[in-house]
């Protein structure tokens, strides 16, 4: 005799998994374009209207959705249908944007609205407890006036260095002075916050932002690369990031451009960083070596002849070409400094670039700037932070 739920042992707990898989998508496509139309989930997930309404339903009761007027489809076929927006501050996330020169940390609400941040400057080579603890008090100002009916679900934190992302260490931070520092359980244990806590490399967060809500939206092959001090990079390829076996892919800085170049940070010699960093860049304009930590606000003002900065600019093409060659990216996006550097001397960087790249991904890349602005390492941040929501809302509120 067939005793249900007995002798198929995990048929209910199966059923629950693909529904909170389903909620969680209903509520990821909402969060990243802020409404959509249940006809529009209807098709993207290949489910019925009413199963639609059902989940819709559950995110209004958990009141991260509401339902909204009539919205068009994205692609403008068909009639506009009942639509839902997200609740931004139904949920939050706390996004630590740690830099070589400052700290700022964001409250960031469900759809990454970021409803207010604060900012402390650093020391250079700061030690990790001191960011750490840092890092607590703008925590405190920024929760400060949080709504009372908000919940926080979650800790991001960025860092310019190498991460391991299995314990939280941060492996290399040579612009910090970092070495094997673990560095998500100093500010975890700072914190006590009940929440999972995410850390990342700086490029990679970056990336992810641009990918989802910046310059890369609907484009599945994309390179962020960052220059805050040195360069790094974060790459997505088929739609998702590209870690390699350990996490650590996308350290385009450190790759080998001139064999007999400058001794770098990294211990190594020649690499690109070296030709196209912060110091490169000040030496090159003749600014003093304290400006380094700001030079893209420097670069911002620069009223200088643009002709100091044409020998950077061919060592930034020439490295794109690389870059092109080797990952073969719809589009590539300079951020931090070298989004400044880029406003300066955009044709001098394309021509050596061009100069460089093969014919045919050469014809498929754009190069740009981060449609997000100075916030894309934030946002980055913010959306990793999001994704334990993301992936079950009910378990999460529940907890």
């Amino acid at each position: 005799m067939t005793r249900p739920g007995l002798d198929r042992p995990g048929t209910g707990t199966n059923q629950e998994a693909v529904r909170r898989h389903n909620l969680g998508t209903v509520l990821r496509s909402v969060h990243r374009t802020g409404s959509t139309s249940r006809a529009s989930l209807t098709n993207q997930m290949a489910l019925n209207r009413s199963t639609i309404g059902g989940l819709a339903s559950t995110l209004e009761d958990l009141g991260l959705v509401r339902s909204s007027g009539p919205v068009a489809a994205r692609n403008g076929a068909g009639r506009p249908s009942a639509g839902l927006e997200v609740v931004s501050r139904r949920a939050y996330v706390l996004a630590i944007d740690v830099g070589v020169d400052r700290v700022v940390v964001g409250r960031v609400g469900l759809g990454c609205d970021v409803e207010v941040r604060a900012r402390m400057n650093l020391p250079p080579e700061p030690a990790p407890e001191h960011v750490a603890q840092t890092i607590v008090g703008l925590v405190a100002a920024v929760r400060a006036d949080a709504p009372a009916h908000s919940s926080l679900v979650g800790v991001g934190i960025s860092v310019p260095g190498v991460v391991r992302q299995a314990d939280g260490v941060v492996l290399f931070a040579p612009n910090l002075g970092w070495h094997e520092v673990p560095f998500e359980k100093l500010v975890r244990e700072r914190l006590d916050l009940d929440v999972s806590h995410v850390l990342a490399n700086d490029a990679d967060l970056g990336a992810l932002a641009e990918h989802v809500r910046g310059a890369g939206v609907d484009v599945d092959h994309l390179v962020y690369v960052s220059g805050d001090v040195g360069v790094g990079a974060g790459v997505i390829t088929a739609g998702r990031p590209l870690g390699g076996a350990g996490g650590f892919a996308g350290e385009m800085g450190h790759m080998s451009y001139d064999p007999n170049g400058r001794r770098c940070h990294c211990g190594n010699r020649g690499c690109w960083e070296t030709e196209i960093g912060a110091v490169a860049i000040a030496r090159a304009i003749g600014a003093p070596a304290d400006v380094v930590p700001t030079l893209d606000a420097v670069l911002d003002d620069f009223d200088g002849p643009a002709e100091s900065l044409h020998e950077i600019a061919r060592h930034v093409g020439h490295g794109l070409a690389n870059v092109v060659n080797l990952l073969n990216p719809q589009v590539v996006v300079l951020g931090g400094y070298l989004a400044s550097l880029h406003r300066l001397v955009e044709p001098q960087i394309l021509a050596a670039m061009q100069r460089g790249v093969m014919a045919a991904p050469g014809a498929q890349v754009r190069l740009t700037r981060p449609a997000l602005g100075g916030d894309s390492v934030l946002v980055g941040a913010a959306e990793a932070a999001f994704e334990a929501l993301l992936a079950d809302p009910a378990g999460v509120l529940a907890g």
